[in-house]
């Protein structure tokens, strides 16, 4: 299950800018998350509880902002929303898209103390 080793780098981070930043503790966390980024939201929040016990997150609120795909479509020259990576374009029916957007998954935001 690769949302552990998500989790990981998650907790990673809020220790490395807790140092850079100069806070202690970590109340809540925005998890922007692409549809086509291949996370299980289920699985990362599990995770993410289970890494963060006894460290600068316990008890840290995880707020998951899902972010719709994105691609072109090469055939009609559109930009078009993608549910899934290899889904057809919604106005012509063609599965020539190129994936722009809704793949990485980021923190946005944080509220710390």
């Amino acid at each position: 299950m690769h949302e552990m080793s998500l989790a990981e780098g998650v907790l990673q981070l809020l220790e490395e800018q807790a140092e850079t930043q100069r806070y202690h503790k970590v109340k809540q966390v925005w998890l922007n998350i692409g549809e086509l980024a291949g996370v299980d939201v289920d699985a990362l929040t599990f995770s993410l509880e289970v890494v963060c016990r006894d460290s600068l997150a316990d008890g840290a609120v995880f707020h998951i902002v899902r972010e719709p795909g994105r691609g072109w479509c090469l055939q009609c020259s559109r930009e078009v929303e993608l549910p899934t990576r290899y889904h057809g374009c919604p106005h012509c029916g063609r599965y020539q898209i190129q994936v722009t957007g809704g793949t990485d998954m980021r923190v946005g935001e944080l509220e710390v103390e």
